[in-house]
């Protein structure tokens, strides 16, 4: 049997293993996905010990997506956005992924959003720093807005091509936007939205990286602007989707894992395989 994982702190509330193990039994894979919840200063201790254990594999989150960068070779992708939140045993040392990046990108793509033109991406945490990379990677020129400004600005002067703003400026960056992503956590649990709704047009693609609620305050208020709604739990679905062909080295059955997301998430939407 091979086995698969997730380290993070906490995890309990984690839609990863019926996801996956959905994945698992369409395919015939005698697998199993666990999760484990290590100090949160024993992230890169717990990679050595998954690794000793004979782990084929492992997902990372908070708060350990940098922390077990020194624990791994981290891909070129993984490298340049400074965080891992997949690792691939099977070489002679372990190998860092971050599979968030394409996780946005095959969101946007599987609601046949056309990735170029410009991005806005709100927030410059660790689900920022994966959007603008991956959208930047497109070929898109990413505009990256944050409460801190000079954290935006960091983050562009590592992105190429890209500038950093305040939300102060939201409202002109949007006017000829053609992709918003939120990468922040607002909205979570709340009915709140950090962008003004009155910034919004039909001409946008909003990707909203909550998924809990899936219909957050910001897409009901891209939809009522005429804008293509992708809910959080897409990026969630395709980040996972890419981790499973990485271990696997096997198509992921897209519709089996989206099924058992939503089914977690008390939603309902069909993927394409």
């Amino acid at each position: 049997m091979d086995v698969y994982a997730l380290i993070g702190n906490p995890v309990g509330h984690s839609l990863s293993p019926p996801m996956h193990e959905a994945g698992y039994d369409a395919v015939g894979l005698d697998a199993k996905y666990v999760t484990f919840e290590p100090a949160t200063d024993a992230g890169a201790a717990a990679v050595d010990a998954a690794d000793t254990l004979g782990v084929d594999g492992i997902n990372v989150t908070a708060p350990f997506k940098q922390d077990v960068l020194g624990a791994v070779e981290p891909a070129p992708l993984a490298e340049r956005i400074g965080a891992v939140n997949t690792i691939d045993f099977t070489g002679e040392t372990p190998t860092g992924h971050n599979t968030d990046a394409v996780g946005a990108v095959r969101a946007l793509r599987h609601h046949d959003v056309t990735l170029d033109g410009s991005a806005v991406v709100v927030g410059a945490g660790g689900a920022g720093r994966a959007a603008a990379f991956g959208l930047a990677d497109e070929g898109m020129t990413v505009r990256i807005a944050n409460r801190t400004e000079t954290r935006a600005h960091d983050l562009a002067d590592a992105v190429p091509g890209a500038s950093g703003h305040g939300l102060d400026g939201l409202a002109e960056l949007l006017a000829d936007a053609d992709v918003l992503v939120n990468a922040t956590s607002v909205g979570m649990d709340e009915d709140e939205t950090p962008v003004p709704a009155g910034a919004l047009h039909g001409d946008l693609a909003v990707l909203d990286a909550v998924y809990s609620p899936i219909e957050t305050r910001l897409l009901q208020d891209a939809a009522a602007a005429g804008a293509r709604t992708v809910d959080g739990a897409w990026m969630l679905l395709y980040q996972g989707v890419e981790a499973f062909e990485i271990w696997t080295d096997r198509d992921a059955p897209v519709s089996a894992m989206n099924e058992a997301l939503r089914a977690g998430l008390g939603s309902d939407a069909p993927a394409r395989d």
